[in-house]
């Protein structure tokens, strides 16, 4: 019997470390100069994953100390943690799935269009109070300050590989037709009305096109490959949990069986 316990307890240690990873993934989308700037899911993430530990804590306890009602409740509690977890994995794959760039000719960097992304994440950046912060974050980071330094020329900015936010935020959409002057630096659009972003667009360092649609998706794909990463190893914490669940409760259960025999 106390040998069951141990195992138990045992588990919940494994389950204990699995939240790691959650709250991980958490404090790693409110880091960078991009994802620091758009709080979304970041805080749910670190709360559930501190829940986890905790009611994985009470687990531990329970199954050493062999403390029944202790372990009813890590049953009750991690049963309704994982469903959560779940939900969430299922939700941020929906709502990042869509969305991506388009090429432009004799460009290696991508355009983005904001309508390609979900509307959940659409929402997030068309308020104008919302965007409003956002765009006051962005204009303070170096995301584009530091391509005047690293692509000097034309020819090195169009065949650079530029992130999303960099696309989005840094430069006029292509279609405008600017001449290159430095990459936050463009004169003589002949296409003015391809785009609204087109009239957005100013040299002025704090504006550049931080108010174009353009740089309300570079900031959502940015997010997607970030948040996709993290749901990749979400998933992987939760199959993990989910493992150690299903053999907590087999040991429980035959714990309390082997109660009754006796």
């Amino acid at each position: 019997m106390p040998l069951r316990h141990n195992v138990i307890g045992c588990i919940n240690f494994i389950a204990v470390l699995l939240s790691i990873p959650v709250i991980g993934s958490g404090i790693w989308l409110s880091m960078g100069a991009v994802n620091s700037c758009v709080k979304l899911l970041q805080w749910p993430i670190i709360i559930l994953g501190i829940l986890i530990l905790l009611v994985g804590l009470a687990g531990l306890i329970g199954g050493f100390w062999r403390i029944a009602w202790l372990l009813v409740v890590y049953i009750i509690a991690m049963f309704a943690l994982i469903v959560l977890l779940g939900v969430l994995i299922g939700f941020i794959y929906m709502v990042t799935m869509k969305g991506s760039g388009h090429p432009e000719p004799s460009r290696a960097y991508l355009e983005y269009s904001l309508q390609d992304f979900s509307s959940f994440l659409r929402q997030r950046v068309q308020k104008s109070y919302k965007w409003d912060r956002i765009r006051t974050c962005l204009s303070a980071t170096s995301i584009c300050p530091e391509l005047n330094q690293t692509f000097p020329t034309a020819l090195d900015f169009f065949n650079a590989h530029l992130s999303p936010i960099q696309s989005g935020c840094c430069k006029p959409p292509t279609q405008c037709g600017f001449q290159f002057m430095s990459p936050t630096n463009w004169i003589g659009a002949i296409n003015v009305s391809a785009d609204m972003d087109c009239l957005q667009w100013s040299n002025v360092p704090d504006t550049l096109c931080y108010s174009c649609d353009s740089c309300k998706a570079g900031l959502l794909a940015n997010l997607k490959v970030d948040w996709l990463k993290a749901d990749i190893c979400l998933l992987l914490a939760f199959i993990g949990l989910l493992i150690t669940y299903l053999i907590g409760c087999c040991s429980f259960g035959s714990s309390k069986t082997e109660n009754i025999l006796e």
